[in-house]
């Protein structure tokens, strides 16, 4: 904010001491655009992604930590347990049942099941654990040892978005420096209409003032009066459009450069007489140079690099992943050494192995589509070249032909001129009259604007040449 308003101070400052070059606006407006605000946000979005896509070679440490409140306890019998047991028979050399038996020497059986002479008690108290409270952790160390190539692929992937984004930032600078030219000039090119429309006034009221003192020596009738009165209201409402015009012009330049529309500029280029490079351009240009400069293009190429490594993302997903693990968890309770309530814990460490068998082509489907679309964007490039090929030629032959128009306009101004000129002469000698003048005048208004228009025409002709060729400076 404080950027801001110290640059405001400045601009404030050159409106009233100095004029403002075409550079200045420009740079204005690259700082201020909000376009390339965003697209230099979206740069350091590519970039964090790609920090993020590099950390995947790296091993990863998480932390776990769970609590569980439990109602229950945990009891493995619900009553106490009976056990029997067993004594030492030396006949046998083994261990047999304590029997009850009968004074025969028979077991006593209970519903088909002998009766045991002696038993173990097995308090359930025993076998009931204390699971209120639950609380475990585990601090965890993964590194991935081969993923298919999916994360040199990701890594790859990263890095074409991140250019990507960098094109896109520049493709939208040449649009901002694009505009700007183009304001700026509307700008230069309605002062010189607003210096004329001003003139032709001038002359017309000239003209007006010669006609009715004509009148009054009886020299020239009332209808020549009337004639020039309605040019000359003519001339003072084109004055008025072009003042507007002058305006609003001046508005859209301040609000391309991010300054307040009520900001006004004084132009560096306004009022020169020659400001125009005549020079002719190129018929022919080195294709290949102007392909490696274009940012579009550089965006369409990046943008199929990146469907190509996006296709390899899939085919990873067809091939065997492998990564290597350790662990230290701890527990409370635990059951390490019995059963206890308190924290304890050990180390694992183990390789996880993942082998895709069978998906019904579904993997191998996304593979192919992701193919596709590199394909699809591999066509997309082709035709862009051959679009700028033409957007070129296009843009040779326009520029050529507005050299070419500014030279006739030139020329055809210089006859206005001198024809005007004689008109004066001829009027103020009595030897020609009204309608020849103003016809006179007219023919030098017409020459001027045509002049001017293809002044800006040729100028604008080359700044989109430069953008087209890929080598506006900026």
């Amino acid at each position: 904010m404080r950027k801001q308003l110290l640059m405001l101070m400045m601009i404030a400052g050159l409106t009233m001491a100095a004029q403002v070059p075409l550079d200045s606006c420009r740079n204005m407006a690259l700082r201020n655009n909000k376009a390339i605000l965003i697209a230099n946000e979206k740069i350091n979005a590519a970039g964090y992604q790609r920090s993020e896509a590099k950390s995947a070679y790296l091993p990863a440490l998480d932390l776990q930590a769970t609590y569980l409140y439990n109602q229950k306890n945990i009891s493995l019998i619900a009553e106490d347990a009976l056990l029997p047991t067993k004594s030492f028979n030396p006949a046998t050399g083994g261990y047999d049942f304590n029997i009850l038996t009968d004074p025969t020497g028979k077991p006593v059986m209970v519903n088909g099941q002998p009766v045991p002479s002696q038993v173990a008690l097995l308090p359930k108290s025993a076998l009931t654990y204390d699971i209120h409270n639950v609380f475990a952790g585990a601090l965890t160390l993964t590194q991935p040892v081969y993923f298919g190539g999916k994360i040199k692929a990701m890594n790859e992937i990263t890095r074409y978005a991140e250019d990507l984004a960098k094109a896109m930032r520049n493709k939208a600078m040449e649009d901002v420096v694009y505009q700007v030219d183009a304001a700026y000039w509307q700008v230069v090119s309605l002062r010189a209409k607003h210096d004329l429309a001003e003139s032709y006034v001038q002359l017309l009221d000239t003209l007006n003032y010669n006609v009715n003192a004509m009148v009054k020596q009886g020299v020239a009738t009332k209808a020549d009066a009337l004639s020039v009165a309605v040019k000359l209201n003519e001339a003072n409402v084109d004055l008025t459009k072009v003042k507007n015009g002058l305006a609003l012009s001046r508005m859209l330049l301040a609000q391309l450069c991010g300054l307040p529309s009520t900001t006004v500029m004084t132009l560096a280029d306004e009022g020169k007489q020659q400001i125009d490079d005549t020079s002719m351009p190129a018929t022919t240009y080195n294709m290949n140079d102007v392909y490696a400069r274009r940012q579009d293009l550089n965006a369409l190429q990046l943008g199929a690099k990146i469907y190509e490594q996006k296709a390899k993302v899939e085919m990873a997903s067809m091939l065997p992943q492998l990564a290597v693990m350790g662990m230290y968890s701890v527990s409370n309770p635990n059951s390490f050494n019995g059963y206890a309530n308190k924290f304890a814990g050990a180390f694992s460490v183990g390789a996880v192995l993942k082998v895709p068998l069978w998906h019904w082509g579904g993997n191998y489907n996304k593979y192919r589509a992701a193919r596709t679309e590199a394909v699809i964007k591999n066509i997309e490039i082709a035709d862009a070249r051959d679009k700028i090929e033409l957007q070129v030629n296009q843009a040779s032959f326009k520029t050529q032909e507005a050299v070419k128009t500014r030279f006739a306009t030139m020329s055809n101004l210089e006859k206005a001129n001198e024809n005007l000129r004689i008109a004066k002469v001829g009027f103020k000698e009595g030897v020609m009259p009204v309608d020849n003048v103003m016809a006179a005048h007219t023919a030098w208004l017409k020459a001027n604007s045509e002049a001017i228009d293809a002044q800006i025409d040729v100028l604008l002709c080359n700044v989109y040449l430069s953008k087209v060729l890929g080598t506006m400076k900026y």
